[in-house]
């Protein structure tokens, strides 16, 4: 019986971390992450990607735990965590594209690291409500226990890929960083836009 439990929470924790992953996407936040710390030297950028990492890691963890009870005790639906979420990524991603990024004299002390790659680009609405999901299907202390290795799991991926990104900056050069912050502010863009349009549809059950 324990044998096929452990293999039970074992599964649940594989699924918990697979999904996660997929959700989160670290290599997709990669190119976004490399066009925000552009500017950083190298030993800051490997310390924000990990900053970033932890964030991500702080925010779903408080939402595993007590992420139901805020989002009824403050009468947040969803949709509008994911479209506020959404109009989030839509201002960092224009100033991508613009060239005006969070490295501006503006925003100079500004992190990165906490917004928004900490949250919302990796610890953004779908995840989020993906680990509240997960959170109340674990019915044993085992499938807990599995649900929290692969979490830790997922953002250690994080912390890794991000890290090893870095080394691509000195590879591609000023002029490559430049084009890179175009195309993420594209990408960027259109995951924001994907976000609202979700908001909206889940407002208006379409």
């Amino acid at each position: 019986m324990n044998d096929v439990l452990l293999v039970s929470a074992t599964t649940f924790g594989i699924q918990a971390f697979v999904t996660l992953f997929v959700i989160m996407d670290p290599p997709g936040a990669t190119p976004i992450f490399l066009a925000l710390v552009k500017n950083e030297p190298s030993r800051k950028r490997i310390l924000m990607a990990w900053q970033g990492a932890t964030v991500s890691l702080i925010v779903i963890v408080v939402f595993a735990i007590f992420g139901k009870f805020l989002l009824d005790y403050l009468h947040i639906s969803v949709e509008a965590l994911q479209g506020a979420g959404g109009l989030l990524l839509l201002l960092i991603a224009l100033e991508l594209l613009t060239g005006r990024d969070s490295s501006s004299d503006n925003s100079k002390d500004v992190n990165v690291a906490l917004v928004p790659l900490g949250t919302p680009l990796l610890a953004g609405p779908g995840a989020i409500v993906t680990t509240i999901v997960f959170v109340q299907n674990a019915e044993t202390t085992s499938m807990k226990l599995a649900l929290a290795a692969a979490i830790v799991a997922v953002h250690l991926a994080i912390g890794l890929t991000l890290m090893f990104s870095t080394k691509i900056v000195s590879i591609i050069k000023e002029s490559g960083v430049t084009l890179l912050a175009r195309i993420a502010g594209l990408l960027l863009a259109a995951i924001a836009v994907e976000m609202i349009v979700q908001a909206v549809k889940g407002f208006f059950n379409l």
